[in-house]
């Protein structure tokens, strides 16, 4: 039976590779789907989705909870406001991996708290677009250990 991992990403990521390249590099989120899918192991598929809604985000939670074993997470704007999210990761029973494409601790004070991270199972931030790889690949190996 195929596993599947969802892949959220929250505002303003569709605007990757035209948006602050100097913060969040050229790669498309199309070039981080292919990524993603690229990462995952056999038996395993992605769901990848962004929304700049908060809601459409909470629903697709809501919906991991019956068909997805883990979930990969870059709530971007959303970590710092959203405890909508955060009650909705709560919600869920599988690994959660939180993934920010830049450093955040090294940007503005404001984006140093997040409240996914108090879900998240681990937090990829400052790799760019390969922090998604590892998040995927890491979600992977904790699901095969779990049997």
């Amino acid at each position: 039976m195929t596993k599947t991992i969802y892949v959220l990403n929250g505002p303003n990521l569709n605007l990757l590779g035209q948006r602050q390249p100097l913060i969040y590099g050229a790669e498309t989120l199309d070039d981080v789907r292919t990524l993603c899918e690229a990462a995952c192991g056999e038996g395993f598929e992605v769901r990848f989705e962004q929304s700049n809604h908060e809601g459409a985000l909470v629903d697709l939670i809501h919906e991991a909870r019956e068909k997805a074993a883990g979930i990969v997470i870059n709530p971007a704007a959303y970590s710092h406001t959203s405890v909508a999210i955060l009650d909705a990761l709560m919600a869920f029973d599988g690994p959660v991996i939180e993934v920010h494409i830049s450093q955040v601790h090294k940007r503005e004070p404001f984006r140093h708290h997040s409240y996914v991270s108090s879900r998240a199972d681990g937090i990829v931030m400052g790799f760019g677009t390969q922090g998604y790889v590892a998040a995927v690949r890491h979600i992977c190996a904790v699901i095969d250990a779990q049997g």
